[in-house]
């Protein structure tokens, strides 16, 4: 498990009737904040203010095709020549962490194939090298974005 701390991530929020909304950097939109929405926009200002990656190489809940199924990914990150180098899944801070979570980036990834994976619910996160599919390794940290 690695340490993600979000104590400096301040998010943009504004109420809309009844409900809370953030905006969102990289969909430049204001979208209803739920406990997942919650956990990725920490999430991206995590990764866009601590750790540097660049917003303009990020995606957010994207539409993507698993097989015949059409799927959202949550997070993924490019490389500098565009080709998905960081695929992050979250999940609401109740929701554990689990082999079904992991399986469901699997399903992702099996479309995406990106170089790392992240699994997240804000309080607990895993990052995997998946740049060997012989052997997947996982990480201490985050990998530093090149």
């Amino acid at each position: 498990m690695i340490h993600l701390d979000y104590s400096n991530i301040k998010l943009k929020l504004r109420p809309a009737g009844d409900k809370t909304t953030v905006f969102d950097p990289i969909r430049k939109k204001w979208v209803v904040l739920t406990p997942e929405e919650h956990v990725r926009q920490y999430l991206v200002g995590y990764l866009t203010e601590v750790m540097h990656y660049p917003a303009v190489l990020l995606a957010v809940e994207k539409n993507i095709m698993v097989g015949k199924l059409a799927r959202r990914f949550d997070v993924v990150a490019y490389n500098r020549d565009h080709q998905p180098w960081l695929l992050a899944e979250c999940k609401a801070p109740e929701v554990p962490v689990s082999e079904s979570t992991l399986r469901q980036l699997l399903n992702y990834q099996s479309t995406i194939q990106s170089s790392y994976w992240l699994l997240t619910n804000g309080h607990q996160a895993f990052c995997a090298d998946a740049r060997n599919v012989e052997e997947i390794k996982w990480l201490h940290s985050l990998p530093q974005y090149t």
